[in-house]
């Protein structure tokens, strides 16, 4: 038995001490890439990263969804595409199976082969396999419309900002109750000053305290 083995996420090279057997897959993986049980909550129920994560989102996506997508693409301009085994292979995202390079009835247009729905739902057929050059030529047979997202969903009405009219601003019954009773002090204040006749001015109180009472202003 070795002591050490690959992690299969990580692809890290760890004691078997730190290695773990997925409950699902049955392959081995660190502690770092697997997590308990998410549907039981069960910690001695050990999944890894990948098995967890179909048990979350079960619908699985085609792994040739790239090439219909490309297809898709290039019927709005042309009917014929020539492509590569190695240009497939960067389209998918991974390698095409060992039949693909070996045998033609891998590429027949069957619509039971989910490899093959791959071009069909894209309105596409193969139309010529050369395995030697490893090339393969695909043919529009008709026009598959795209699915457009109703705008009504996306973009909501224009609704303008409710116009609000300033009011005047009232000043509060403080404040007039204030202004009033200054003005009022006001008042009795000029009330209080006597009024003069003629040139006489009144003595200030500092003349008041500088010159006696029977003093005149200007004697000598």
């Amino acid at each position: 038995m070795p002591f050490k083995d690959e992690c299969g996420i990580c692809k890290r090279v760890l004691p078997m001490t730190y290695l773990r057997r997925c409950q699902r897959c049955g392959k081995l993986y660190c502690r770092d890439c697997m997590i308990p049980d998410v549907s039981t909550g069960d910690p001695r129920r050990l999944y890894c990263l990948n098995c967890a994560r179909r048990t979350v989102s079960p619908t699985r996506v085609s792994r040739y969804n790239g090439l219909t997508s490309y297809l898709r693409f290039r019927g709005a301009f042309t009917s014929t595409v020539e492509l590569t085994f190695a240009r497939i292979d960067g389209l998918i995202g991974e390698n095409l199976p060992m039949e693909a390079y070996k045998t033609e009835s891998w590429w027949e247009n069957s619509p039971t082969a989910v490899h093959a729905r791959g071009w069909l739902e894209a309105g596409w057929e193969v139309q010529q396999v050369n395995l030697k050059e490893g090339k393969v030529i695909f043919k529009k047979v008709r026009q598959v419309a795209r699915r457009k997202k109703s705008l009504s969903s996306q973009i909501k009405p224009f609704t303008p900002v409710r116009a609000r009219i300033p009011k005047p601003k009232m000043p509060s019954k403080t404040k007039i109750s204030k202004m009033y009773a200054r003005i009022k002090n006001v008042e009795r204040q000029q009330s209080a000053i006597p009024s003069f006749h003629g040139s006489f001015k009144p003595r200030s109180k500092y003349q008041k305290k500088l010159f006696k009472p029977d003093e005149k202003l200007g004697t000598e």
